[in-house]
């Protein structure tokens, strides 16, 4: 196997051991090579020094913890492996610009000093778009869930199943376009799980349709940044922590408060008896008012 190979494989690895101990010595005896030689390769393969990438990477991952979930300063510290809270408030300072109660605290979320995770393969980065949206007035139903964090890809579309069918449950039509609004926030009864709030909901003009629900929803006016998704539905979920944890990240973007949308564009007609297995859908994420673009 050629280096990039080598180090394409240490990099997956890598990113689903960062809760664990990394020291070189472990990473060298998992690449099968010297200390020597596995920093000098890496280097050359990514042009960064691989202990400085696995730190930036855990305290992006400690980010994220902080911002959705409620779990202490402390426990997120030692799970990424900082030996105290003093250690780890330093080097999140340095990296975020700002402690990690005031980064929990904000209403807002800046992107700025997460570390994208290093991608060797021909990985294309999603187009974005930036739109600007009227206030629209959707009819839908609004349900919730819990989940940790290492759960929300898997959980995601399983609830997504479970509240489309029940919504959908007394119509035979399926409407072209279909809403699917989400907020996530920390749960107020376990600190290392998450709550989710995901309504599902069609245009105004599309009630006569007999859903399960006449709720009037409100989907948010002001400015997102859209992208675009062809895929597997079971997928969805990976693509959602892409434009987070790169995408939003590389386009220095701040996501201001307010809901995710997915808006998706069915066949329309009669509903099927199963879900489709390949979705079409735009997914939005509200963001602060850009100067220029």
């Amino acid at each position: 196997m050629d280096q990039a190979g080598i180090i394409r494989d240490l990099l997956v690895w890598l990113e689903s051991h960062l809760d664990q101990p990394l020291s070189l010595d472990n990473v060298a005896l998992k690449a099968g090579y010297s200390k020597w030689h596995l920093q000098r390769m890496f280097k050359e393969v990514t042009s960064h020094a691989i202990g400085a990438y696995i730190r930036a990477r855990r305290l992006s991952k400690a980010a994220v913890a902080l911002r959705l979930t409620s779990r202490p300063i402390l426990d997120i510290a030692l799970q990424y492996r900082f030996d105290s809270q003093q250690t780890f408030t330093r080097a999140f300072k340095k990296q975020f610009n700002q402690t990690p109660a005031w980064y929990r605290r904000s209403s807002e979320w800046n992107s700025f000093g997460i570390r994208p995770p290093i991608r060797l393969d021909d990985h294309h980065m999603p187009e974005a778009t930036f739109v600007t949206l009227p206030e629209t007035v959707l009819v839908g139903q609004t349900q919730s869930y819990t989940c940790t964090l290492e759960q929300i890809s898997s959980y995601r579309d399983e609830m997504r199943i479970h509240f489309w069918k029940q919504f959908l449950l007394e119509t035979d039509t399926v409407p072209p376009v279909l809403y699917g609004l989400h907020q996530v926030r920390a749960s107020h009864e376990k600190d290392d799980e998450q709550e989710i709030l995901y309504t599902t909901a069609v245009t105004a003009d599309q009630q006569a349709l007999s859903m399960q629900s006449n709720q009037n929803v409100i989907l948010e006016a002001g400015d997102y940044v859209q992208f675009t998704y062809n895929g597997a539905r079971s997928a969805l979920g990976e693509f959602i922590l892409l434009l987070y944890g790169t995408c939003m990240p590389t386009l220095g973007l701040v996501r201001r408060q307010g809901q995710d949308i997915e808006r998706f564009f069915t066949h329309g007609g009669k509903k099927r008896s199963e879900p489709p297995t390949e979705i079409r859908c735009e997914y939005l994420i509200p963001i602060r008012p850009q100067l220029s673009r």
